[in-house]
């Protein structure tokens, strides 16, 4: 196995040096190239690359892995929850990227190029923010090789599965996307949150590369690893944001079962006075929800895996 630190020469990023593994296989077979820590106090995927690689045997390996555990050193070191300190963006809003951008933009241009180019399959592992709470999911999304990007996320054996349609997606700008449009299918993987290192949720990351490197014939493991619970497949992911600032409380937990109209928390102001009630507009699941009670106006509060496939 080959350790190494990636730089470039694009001036908002040159003073990085991004950790990166990589192995060859004894054996041919395809490239899959992992990274997490593009939001960097996500810390259960980033634990859970770190570790995958050093149980493989590269004498049973085919093809090639490559990988980064830990991808957005700034926001990283600086414990800065979904956004570069740099620059205050969103990282995975952010691709395909940009050269001539900010750190965030030229981050996103040279993972692009340097990553996810040339790979066969792509994964990019995540968890719940600082605030969030989850229950593992995986997203793909249309593209050429939307179906092929689906049985990645099956494989990864995760509860709950979303398919992001090209017309009405959540979010814009994800590896995701970009390693679809570019013929290489991806998932998002999600497991862990709130901030912790929580030895569970960096289980179910490494039973989900497991069953992923099997399913790819890159690697037989000893035994069999079935997914945890059936995967259930959804074709929209549904965000929800607040109206008023002011005190969030959460009336469901994530993995929960949600009905059109379900109130699913409300806002007081800081004297206690109710002054939002928030309802579930469509039938789903509950994949994440902020956990802190703080929330600005126009807050994220919860994301909804919906039109579950029957």
């Amino acid at each position: 196995m080959q350790q190494r630190f990636l730089h470039s020469d694009l001036a908002p990023i040159s003073h990085l040096q991004i950790p990166y593994f990589e192995i060859h296989g004894a054996n041919d077979g395809p490239t899959l190239t992992l990274v997490a820590g593009v939001h960097g106090c996500e810390y259960t995927s980033q634990q859970a690359v770190r570790t995958f690689l050093r149980t493989l045997e590269p004498s049973r390996l085919g093809g090639r892995i490559r990988a980064v555990p830990t991808l957005n050193l700034d926001a990283f070191y600086d414990r800065s929850p979904f956004v570069s300190p740099r620059d205050q963006k969103n990282l995975n809003r952010c691709f395909p990227g940009d050269p001539e951008g900010t750190y965030s933009d030229a981050l996103a241009y040279f993972v692009t190029e340097e990553l996810i180019k040339g790979s066969d399959f792509f994964i990019d592992l995540h968890a719940g923010d600082m605030v969030e709470d989850l229950f593992r999911f995986t997203i793909y999304d249309d593209s050429p090789v939307q179906d092929a990007s689906r049985l990645l996320a099956e494989a990864y054996g995760f509860p709950f599965s979303i398919h992001q349609p090209m017309l009405d997606p959540a979010v814009t700008g994800a590896t995701s996307q970009i390693a679809g449009g570019l013929g290489i299918p991806s998932i998002i993987a999600e497991s862990g949150g709130r901030g912790l290192v929580e030895s569970e949720a960096i289980e179910h990351h490494l039973r989900g590369l497991a069953r992923t490197v099997a399913y790819l014939g890159m690697y037989e493991p000893t035994e069999a690893i079935e997914p945890d619970l059936e995967v259930r497949h959804f074709h929209r992911f549904v965000w929800l944001r607040s109206k008023h600032e002011g005190w969030w409380a959460p009336t469901v937990a994530v993995g929960e079962d949600l009905h059109a109209g379900q109130v699913i928390g409300t806002v007081s102001d800081l004297f206690g006075e109710v002054v939002e009630e928030i309802q579930s507009p469509v039938e789903g699941v509950a994949v994440f929800l902020t956990s802190s009670p703080a929330m600005k106006a126009d807050g994220l509060v919860i994301g909804i895996g919906a039109d579950e496939e029957g």
